[in-house]
């Protein structure tokens, strides 16, 4: 009996020193009212004509939201985001519209900032549409373009939208097309837009600019090495950066391999031949001669009727590219083949079934749907 006492009053020591207080309530760090009507602030959507008519007057707060609203991919926001679309597609059109991509290291940032900065100081009103790469894994992306032009994006006649490519088909943001005709209709007259890098899908990007420039760099081994024919065979003018120090000699020689390379391939459709020069962003070296080279270029395919003609097809494809995402956001977006998919999988690693024969069995259950 004593033994046993001695033990539960033992255990009644032991319960009183590991008793933990309630902790004191924290204070409030933000208003709980105030976070309540930035929330439903961010939540609501402005009627049609707050964004319309904000993007015509050039607001660039108004526009920024406009293009969220267009990456969105809530329906609400994706309704919303085509009727401002319908509404400032008249005001659209009136920009040069440049594609820049090239290999990784060529500077692209730099030479974006060096002739932003040359279109700026001349009174232009530039957009620059960054197209950033998503992690396969994680779906994010860095968005760092506002900090490699720092000078740039300080220029009040110059927005930069940084946009992740959503790992998308040539790493070029799924709604590029719609932010540069709200981006025109906020009366920019250049839109660059910067792709990630150089790929076989960079077709997408050519589909809707009016010049693709090409961006290498010499001294790097086999300058034509590990580019594809088919991107220097869209590309409307190519230059070779970086050609300052003591790598111009470098630069000239990687220039005339180009232009021999380039004489090798079939007269472009525009009917233009494609330029060759050197350029150094660090120097601007050549930087306004590259201007001049797109400048010339779009005012002779305009005089020529095939910038119309181009575009209209753009027009085109843009609306098969639309096509194809609806269908595929609506597919996937069905909340039956949500949960079909996720069986459907388990049978696949498992070689329960194949792969063939389960996307055949989705495909039936939605196209059944559709024709209830």
């Amino acid at each position: 009996m004593e033994l046993q006492e001695h033990f539960e009053n033992q255990k009644h020591e032991w319960e009183s020193a590991l008793q933990v207080n309630a902790p004191a309530e924290e204070p409030v760090q933000v208003n709980p009212k105030a976070l309540e009507r930035m929330m439903a602030k961010r939540q609501k959507l402005m009627p049609l004509d707050y964004y319309v008519e904000g993007i015509l007057q050039g607001d660039i707060v108004v526009l920024s939201k406009a293009i969220t609203l267009v990456e969105s991919a809530l329906p609400e926001h994706q309704k919303m985001a085509q009727d401002i679309i319908a509404a400032c597609l008249p005001h659209s059109g009136n920009a040069i519209r440049l594609g820049i991509t090239g290999v990784p290291g060529a500077g692209k940032s730099t030479f974006i900032e060096a002739l932003g900065m040359e279109l700026s100081r001349n009174g232009h009103k530039l957009a620059v549409l960054a197209i950033d790469p998503s992690s396969q894994r994680s779906k994010g992306s860095i968005l760092g373009d506002k900090t490699r032009m720092e000078e740039l994006s300080q220029q009040r006649n110059v927005y930069i939208r940084p946009s992740a490519s959503a790992c998308t088909l040539g790493g070029v943001a799924r709604k590029t097309r719609e932010a540069i005709i709200l981006c025109e209709a906020a009366g920019f007259d250049t839109i660059f837009v910067e792709t990630v890098g150089v790929g076989q899908s960079e077709i997408a990007v050519y589909s809707m600019v009016d010049f693709f420039l090409l961006v290498l760099i010499g001294g790097a081994g086999d300058e034509l090495q590990g580019i594809k024919r088919g991107i220097m065979e869209m590309a409307d003018g190519i230059i070779v950066n970086k050609a300052d120090g003591d790598n111009v000699q470098r630069a000239n020689r990687a220039m005339t391999e180009v232009k021999n390379a380039v004489h090798l391939f079939p007269l472009a459709e525009s009917g233009q031949p494609v330029k060759v020069m050197t350029c150094s962003a660090l120097t601007h070296h050549n930087i306004p001669e590259v201007w001049k080279m797109v400048t010339e270029h779009v005012e002779n395919i305009r005089k020529s009727g095939y910038l119309a003609k181009k575009r209209a097809k753009q027009d085109v494809q843009t609306m098969y590219d639309s096509i194809e995402q609806t269908l595929k956001d609506t597919f996937y977006q069905n909340p039956l083949i949500k949960d079909m998919l996720a069986l459907m999988e388990s049978d696949v690693k498992d070689k329960r079934t194949s792969a063939y024969t389960a996307a055949n069995n989705l495909l039936e259950t939605y196209f059944k749907m559709l024709s209830c």
